[in-house]
């Protein structure tokens, strides 16, 4: 009997010893929190047809030139105006970071005006857990506009994940795998998987110059029958100097919404329950230019196209995006941009887009 009560009693002495061993020294100082964010004003005028339901470019829902609607339409809004908290605790073995950001942007049809969670998250060491940009997006290479949303052609979501990195700071490269919530923001065949989204991914500075190459797969369900998709990305981005980078990037997905802003994503047939999915493929080019230490500026083109070949599916999209930001004095900027987006459906029906989006951000 001697032997198994030594055993157990070793074992109760080194649970012992992680218990009473805290990560976080008691002695250490409190953690240091930085509280950041922004307030920002858009002020927007369509000089043609107006814009989609949403308050900013969305192109695939863009009104159909056919449809004769109201010429001109004017908005000023608030809502993308956000706050953060971001807080760093010393630990034996390195910081330990959590991050929470939240905005007013809040899709809904009878209130915008409401708070919306962007990030919520904890980072430790290779480790992050929490909601924040999927591990698809590209936001190394994603061209800055005066548009909140941003150009099509490009993966644009925000996930709940377990993330797992590591690399070689020697050797300028990391590998990043991580499991994503599957719910993509329509629901429908997303909000019954079984699986979550699996996604890696590769980056690697080359001195000027840098790319990255990212995979995901995917499954979508309905009442009686499951699919499984596919997405391939690169990326990259070239510093023609100190003052000037072009960059671009280009995404092939099946049948995902999130993941491919601007894609026709997939199809449930309400009485069989066969999922089709749509094949697109977008393409996001960017040239940033720093004209001096106030004054910068971008053009940036967004495109996808897809296949599905239904009559009343988007078969094309095209955005033009050209700005200037200026910063008159600190945390202070202040933008200017013109937007021209063409539509076209199977069908060849068309709708355009030319807008002016001017922007004040007063940052903290």
């Amino acid at each position: 009997m001697r032997k198994p009560i030594k055993i157990v009693s070793s074992l109760v002495a080194v649970l012992g010893s992680l218990v009473s061993t805290p990560s976080i020294s008691q002695t250490s100082p409190a953690p240091s929190v930085r509280i950041y964010g922004f307030a920002e004003l858009h002020a927007i005028y369509d000089v043609k047809q107006s814009s989609s339901p949403d308050l900013f470019t969305d192109l695939a829902f863009q009104p159909l030139n056919d449809l004769k609607g109201p010429q001109g339409k004017t908005q000023l809004t608030a809502e993308t105006s956000r706050f953060g908290f971001e807080a760093t605790s010393a630990t034996a073995s390195g910081p330990l970071t959590a991050k929470l950001e939240a905005d007013f942007y809040s899709y809904s049809s009878d209130n915008r005006n409401r708070v919306r969670l962007r990030h919520a998250y904890g980072e430790y060491k290779n480790w992050l857990i929490g909601m924040t940009w999927s591990t698809f997006m590209d936001l190394d290479n994603l061209p800055e506009t005066v548009d909140f949303n941003g150009a099509v052609g490009a993966p644009f979501s925000r996930r709940t994940m377990v993330r797992f990195t590591f690399g070689d700071a020697k050797e300028n490269f990391k590998v990043t795998i991580a499991a994503e919530d599957p719910e993509d923001q329509f629901g429908g065949g997303s909000s019954n998987e079984r699986m979550p989204q699996i996604i890696g991914r590769i980056d690697k500075q080359f001195g000027s110059w840098s790319v990255n190459a990212r995979a995901l797969v995917h499954e979508k369900r309905s009442f009686n029958a499951t699919k499984r998709g596919k997405g391939i990305a690169i990326g990259g981005n070239y510093k023609l100097s100190s003052k000037d980078t072009f960059m671009a990037q280009y995404t092939r997905v099946d049948g995902d919404i999130d993941h491919l802003y601007g894609s026709n994503g997939y199809s449930i047939d309400a009485a069989t329950g066969v999922i089709s999915f749509d094949k697109n493929s977008g393409l996001v080019v960017g040239y940033a230019r720093i004209l001096n230490d106030q004054l910068r500026g971008n053009i940036v083109y967004g495109g996808n196209r897809g296949k599905s070949r239904q009559a009343a599916v988007n078969k094309s999209l095209d955005e033009l995006f050209v700005n200037l930001i200026y910063s008159p004095i600190r945390n202070v900027e202040l933008g200017g941009e013109l937007i021209y987006g063409k539509r076209k459906t199977f069908e060849g029906t068309i709708g355009t887009l030319t807008r002016i989006d001017l922007m004040a951000r007063y940052s903290f």
